[in-house]
């Protein structure tokens, strides 16, 4: 499994038009709460656009509340009026791109508590893909390879294992922006892959274990071991 990549300048000029297009679309078809969007593929050629980038700009809708997914059946209107959706979608075009700062603090608030809820909730198969991620991590890192996109697997089948759908596609959300950043800023230069196999080894061990106090703290250590280091963040 990969993590499609998307550039800042992708982030802020595609994705904005798929909104915008995907809002054009709800108009013209004068789509009410639980009408259906075409699917990603025919969406994608309609709007001559990947398929991945479609998939990101309907996460984003969803999880400002304006789309639905349902696995298996598909992307629908949510419960919302057509004066507040175009006021909301307006509200996202205008965000701007968040500082990385921003975006570390964010993802450790967050990540402090998947660990936390996935170490309650996990299931068995929550398990397989956690420690076949920590293995892919460890591959890339002992065969001194770029493992930046293994390392951000692993906190996102920790998001998943937390059960909590709001938090997971959160963390879909923000790490395209974080992968770009971290291969900007060389995270995980001066040794910090291996220290890196040690905390992913501690997390998992607690998630294993069911004890969510022992990995909300694992977590916070591996935190403020990668990035007070990197950047400087209390």
């Amino acid at each position: 499994m990969k993590l499609e990549i998307l550039t800042k300048s992708e982030n802020s000029d595609v994705q904005k038009e798929i909104i915008s297009k995907i809002r054009d679309l709800i108009i013209l078809k004068n789509l009410e709460t639980g009408d259906k969007l075409p699917s990603e593929r025919m969406l994608s050629e309609k709007f001559e656009v990947s398929r991945s980038n479609v998939r990101e700009a309907i996460q984003k809708l969803e999880f400002y509340g304006i789309l639905k997914s349902i696995p298996q059946s598909g992307t629908f209107v949510a419960n919302i009026g057509a004066t507040a959706m175009n006021g909301m979608i307006e509200d996202i075009l205008r965000l701007q791109e968040p500082e990385f700062k921003s975006l570390v603090e964010t993802r450790i608030l967050l990540e402090l508590k998947t660990a936390r809820l996935a170490a309650l909730r996990r299931t068995e198969d929550d398990l397989i893909k956690l420690e076949e991620a920590l293995q892919a991590y460890k591959e890339k890192v002992d065969n001194k390879e770029d493992a930046i996109q293994e390392d951000l697997l692993f906190h996102l089948a920790i998001a998943k294992a937390s059960g909590n759908s709001t938090m997971n596609t959160f963390m879909l959300i923000i790490t395209p922006e974080i992968i770009t950043n971290f291969q900007k800023h060389h995270v995980c230069d001066a040794g910090l892959s291996q220290r890196g196999i040690i905390d992913h080894q501690a997390i998992f061990d607690a998630i294993k274990n069911k004890k969510p106090q022992l990995a909300k703290q694992k977590m916070k250590d591996h935190f403020k071991e990668l990035y007070n280091y990197c950047y400087n963040i209390e």
